[in-house]
């Protein structure tokens, strides 16, 4: 798919001079609750949750190509941001409904596509959980779903950006060995079927295809994958990418965040970016509730602005332009 001319004036604001994705990821809710709740009494308020968006929005964004925010708690910092940042909207809830093992995808319930639009968004943004080998009618049901939200977008002229988390419908344990050996499958598969032009998607924001904790070389428990195994994973993982795409941190240190990118690159997949959230900016939650604004300010501005400075010199060695794919 050939993106119009005003899709593109976007996606070139959500990136580099040199057309590379370094996105700042701060749309968690139920994510940052929990991480926020560890270090007090009580609930976290949701103006403590806006604060710290638009705190690590003031001191991190300038190092970005573009922030990704939630309409729930985020707006206040859209206001935040430096000049030269693009903004991506989260569309999705919080969370899945944990009754059932569908992980059906539902939106926000004030909010269009039409609406993060008028909020100044640069591109709409999705999660999806999906299990290449679940249940098929469910499946469906998924599909279906992210095609009526490429309609709304392509109606907006704006870029859509589906995550892709995967999971395995009869094992709920996605950090453990017999995942591992599942996962690169899951992966691929995934952005196989979400390549196709009927989903209307821009760019994919995907985990890479092997728990990296298992591989050879980067585990301290027994290896899932030999080196060699995993190379082969991204390689296929790039063979089966019809869209550009960018690979989120799901939540690992900062310091195998950036291994795993130059692993990627060795193994040649040829992504355009990254999402990072957590691998950037988690250790100012702590900081933050336990001794104010001014200590997370602090941490931003040592550990988080190192964390994304080397982010970004990374991702100079490593991404590749997202106009490449399919000459877009």
């Amino acid at each position: 798919m050939k993106l119009t001319d005003h899709k593109k004036m976007h996606m070139d604001r959500l990136s580099s001079k040199d057309g590379i994705i370094s996105a700042l990821a701060f749309d968690q809710r139920g994510a940052l609750r929990k991480m926020m709740k560890q270090y007090c009494t009580g609930e976290p308020s949701a103006e403590q949750m806006a604060e710290l968006k638009r705190i690590v929005a003031e001191e991190l964004s300038g190092y970005a190509s573009a922030m990704l925010l939630d309409p729930e708690y985020g707006l206040p910092a859209v206001k935040s941001l430096a000049p030269d940042t693009g903004l991506l909207l989260a569309y999705e809830k919080t969370g899945y409904d944990t009754a059932s093992n569908d992980r059906m995808p539902d939106s926000l319930d004030h909010w269009s596509a039409k609406r993060l639009c008028e909020e100044g968004a640069d591109a709409v943004k999705y999660l999806l959980y999906y299990d290449a080998d679940g249940n098929p009618e469910t499946n469906l049901k998924k599909q279906a779903w992210i095609e009526r939200l490429g309609s709304e977008c392509a109606g907006e002229d704006i870029p859509f950006f589906l995550e892709i988390l995967t999971y395995d419908e009869k094992n709920p344990d996605v950090s453990g060995p017999a995942y591992a050996t599942a996962k690169p499958h899951k992966v691929i598969e995934a952005m196989k079927i979400f390549s196709g032009p009927r989903f209307g998607i821009d760019a994919l924001k995907v985990e890479v295809p092997v728990n990296m904790l298992y591989v050879e070389g980067f585990a301290d428990q027994e290896p899932v994958y030999t080196a060699a195994e995993a190379k082969e994973w991204f390689r296929l993982q790039e063979e089966a990418a019809g869209l550009p795409y960018i690979y989120l941190s799901a939540g690992v240190s900062a310091d195998l965040f950036r291994r795993t990118l130059r692993f990627a690159k060795e193994s040649g997949a040829c992504f355009s970016g990254v999402l990072c959230g957590r691998a950037t900016w988690a250790g100012s939650v702590k900081a933050y509730m336990e001794h104010g604004e001014e200590a997370a300010r602090r941490w931003l501005r040592s550990e988080g602005a190192d964390n994304i400075r080397a982010l970004n010199e990374v991702l100079r060695e490593t991404a590749v332009p997202w106009s490449q794919k399919n000459n877009r």
